[in-house]
């Protein structure tokens, strides 16, 4: 078997688009996606399962339809399963994204 651990660094540098994530590991049904954001998104849900935001670089909010979050380098948040959400960033951030196999961005799932 060969082992090498994976540079996050060095997969985010391979790419510049935005809002556009990029798997780069999975763990049973579980995708890790690397992810460049700036400015907003839309809102969206994500029924039947929980989403969490780990930021690699830089600080991002999401609004939810009562209230917001910040979440700073370093950080992390779950987001719940069906919660309506709003993720933005004032400047460049890049994230990982830990959501089952299937998840699309804009919310339900591939199969759908």
């Amino acid at each position: 078997m060969h082992y090498q651990a994976i540079n996050l660094n060095e997969k985010l540098s391979t790419f510049n688009d935005l809002w556009s994530p990029k798997v780069v590991a999975e763990i049973n049904d579980y995708q890790f996606k690397l992810i460049k954001i700036a400015g907003d998104f839309m809102w969206h849900g994500h029924q039947g399962t929980d989403k969490v935001f780990i930021v690699l670089e830089g600080e991002m909010f999401i609004a939810f339809r009562d209230g917001q979050v910040k979440i700073s380098k370093g950080e992390m948040f779950i987001v719940p399963g069906g919660a309506d959400h709003k993720p933005f960033a004032e400047k460049e951030c890049h994230i990982m994204l830990v959501e089952p196999r299937g998840v699309i961005n804009t919310g339900g799932t591939e199969s759908e």
